[in-house]
């Protein structure tokens, strides 16, 4: 991994303290725990966090990055370290290639069919075929990202509906909503995304590209990384789409692990425990990697991901997009 240390997720309130070279993390039941800085890749916050600036200072001095979840599991914000390392040469060939639709759009089109491909493949099931042929069939036409994500938005909302038939039903999605969820289903998928991106943005800070410089996104949405949301594309499925269908169909979730109202859902506090336990143990799961010959994590095949754009930026490789081959 390119970084020492490792993800700590703080499902609870609390505050964050420096103690010497650690942090000091005081919970609600008043027992600190103590962690070496050292120890420390990134934290995940899921609730109200105090953090004082002589922790801040400690943190970016090691390069930690707090992300910050809201009530309803939308990446509301992130803590970097002031030091990145972003490299001059890396990122203006990033500004070259997006700012060039016959570069930038071949690498669109390739995140938008990887992505509905590992759809496709984390919901196993043929009734997905005829929408994924449709999809390849009109990308080649898509001639601007407004156009993609109009293509890329009719293939979900087939597949949505299709994850559906696999869902309880109080689990049902009954179409994507956001800020806030209005149901279960879309609370697990907004708070499954919001790591995934969380995940993606720890990755790109170890590498010589800017975050903000993205290929898909940086049309759409201005307002955050949006590499980082390119990057997070072919792995959602992975984790949101996949991970709901295995709770259900293990029976994993209950609906005590949400707190719904009227027109909005997100997590209970044990619905927060328990999806960060779900996301960290899929996150440490290990596949045999054929090109390096050696097991890697699903958590570093994310990292080797960001890498892929370093290449495409540094030597030219074309970017092929991660697609799962187990």
């Amino acid at each position: 991994m390119p970084a020492a240390g490792r993800t700590y997720w703080l499902t609870e309130p609390c505050r964050i303290r420096r103690e010497d070279n650690s942090i000091r993390i005081e919970r609600p039941d008043g027992s600190p725990v103590r962690i070496p800085i050292t120890d420390i890749r990134d934290l995940v916050t899921f609730d109200h966090v105090d953090l004082n600036t002589s922790a801040m200072s400690l943190l970016s001095r090691h390069g930690v990055t707090v992300h910050v979840l809201d009530h309803y599991g939308n990446h509301a914000g992130h803590f970097a370290p002031a030091e990145a390392m972003s490299s001059a040469t890396v990122v203006r060939r990033q500004v070259e290639i997006t700012a060039d639709p016959h570069q930038r759009l071949p690498i669109a089109r390739a995140l938008l069919l990887a992505t509905a491909e590992n759809l496709r493949w984390a919901l196993d099931t043929d009734l997905l075929d005829p929408a994924l042929e449709a999809l390849r069939t009109n990308l080649p036409d898509c001639h601007d990202t407004d156009t993609l994500m109009g293509q890329e938005g009719n293939f979900r909302r087939t597949a949505w509906a299709v994850l559906d038939t696999r869902l309880p039903t109080w689990l049902r999605l009954n179409g994507r909503t956001r800020r806030p969820p209005t149901n279960a289903g879309n609370a697990f998928i907004s708070y499954l995304n919001a790591l995934v991106y969380a995940r993606v943005l720890t990755a790109l800070r170890s590498t010589p590209l800017h975050p903000a410089i993205g290929f898909l996104h940086a049309d759409t949405d201005r307002r955050r990384n949006t590499l980082a949301l390119d990057l997070a594309e072919p792995f959602k499925p992975l984790f949101a789409e996949r991970l709901l269908r295995r709770a259900a169909s293990q029976k994993s979730l209950k609906p005590g692990d949400f707190e719904t109202d009227v027109g909005r859902a997100s997590l209970s506090t044990d619905g927060r425990k328990k999806i960060a336990a779900l996301v960290r143990d899929e996150l440490a799961t290990t596949v045999y990697h054929r090109t390096l010959r050696r097991q890697v994590s699903y958590e570093e095949l994310i990292h080797l991901e960001a890498l892929k754009f370093v290449r495409l930026c540094l030597e030219d490789t074309p970017y092929k997009p991660f697609r799962p081959w187990w």
